[in-house]
């Protein structure tokens, strides 16, 4: 299935599959771009996660959470004191994680050039009210990025940095930069390779709640099971399993995609996941080309990085449901 995608959907991509939180399967094909100075992708190339920073984020949140240091269903006003007196005055970090907060969904970039992102973000009317309804917000998480850092103290790279141990980073040094799949050729910033695509976190400094690491595969397949672990009955040394396990249940209905705390769950067959995951899967997306899912009754996990929008934004679900489906196919029978 990759070889058959290759240059065709993506240059690159690197594909993991975890069962019972071990390796079964790595595989990395293809090169940084198509034309020079292209170079080989390796199973620990940095992809940019794109939203698959939410999950990191949701993490460091949660970890605020079981150090004591914020309810779940406390609103956010204390840390996010523009709210208080609003309509956003109800806000909690329960409803920043599962997409309830009645934020908007995000903004065209060129509304936001002569702006302060977090500012915008904080201060944007609300398209529903606080808990209504699920409405996937990059500004929710924009504002969650700059909750932790206001309650943690710390700036968002280093607040994630004490709550997950991982590789992942924003804003790669420059030395790094071209052995990173290149994305999106713009009218703006022309080909993008090794700084963010997202066109709001590219404005926040390459740092924002909602978009901006880059990862390998086993950064991102660390974190997942710190998830799946606890539902399989591992231990983990980052959040109570617990907690750990509110994240992975349904926080939110919503006919497309239900949502935990700061993961989607399989809601339909028609989810990125394919057909096969198990009706408790969990995962999210990334719009340069990145997804993971994980199904607790089979204890397995799969990622996948590509750098499919360097093709342009075509929709990218059946080339992920093709690979789930692969991975049950191979491993999950």
């Amino acid at each position: 299935m990759l070889e058959a995608a290759l240059e065709r959907r993506f240059t690159g991509a690197v594909a993991r599959v975890e069962r019972g939180g071990r390796l079964v399967y790595e595989r990395a094909v293809g090169r940084t771009r198509l034309d020079s100075p292209a170079r080989p992708v390796y199973v620990d190339t940095r992809f940019d996660l794109a939203s698959l920073t939410k999950l990191f984020v949701a993490t460091a949140a949660l970890d605020l959470v079981a150090r004591g240091s914020i309810g779940l269903d406390t609103p956010l006003i204390a840390a996010i004191p523009e709210w208080r007196n609003d309509e956003h005055a109800a806000i909690t970090m329960r409803m920043l994680l599962s997409h309830t907060s009645g934020m908007d969904s995000g903004a065209d970039y060129r509304l936001l050039l002569d702006a302060r992102v977090s500012d915008f973000a904080l201060r944007r009317p609300l398209v529903a009210q606080p808990g209504e309804r699920v409405i996937y917000s990059d500004l929710g998480l924009i504002a969650l990025g700059v909750a932790i850092e206001r309650i943690s103290g710390r700036a968002l790279p280093a607040a994630l940095g004490a709550a997950v141990a991982s590789g992942a980073t924003f804003n790669p040094p420059l030395r790094e930069r071209a052995a990173i799949p290149a994305t999106e050729e713009d009218g703006w910033r022309g080909r993008v390779q090794g700084s963010v695509h997202d066109e709001k976190a590219h404005l926040m400094g390459g740092v924002g709640g909602h978009a901006g690491l880059f990862g390998s595969a086993a950064d991102v397949a660390r974190m997942t099971e710190i998830y799946l672990g606890v539902a399989c009955g591992r231990a983990n040394r980052v959040l109570p399993s617990s907690l750990a396990r509110d994240a992975i249940a349904c926080a939110a209905d919503d006919p497309v995609l239900r949502r935990g705390l700061g993961w989607a769950l399989k809601t339909t067959n028609e989810n990125s996941c394919g057909a096969n995951f198990g009706p408790r899967a969990f995962g999210h997306t990334g719009f340069t080309g990145t997804c993971v899912w994980a199904d607790p009754d089979r204890d397995l996990q799969a990622v996948l990085l590509t750098n499919a929008v360097y093709f342009g934004r075509e929709d990218s679900r059946p080339l992920r449901a093709a690979f789930y489906d692969a991975v049950i196919e191979t491993f999950g029978r």
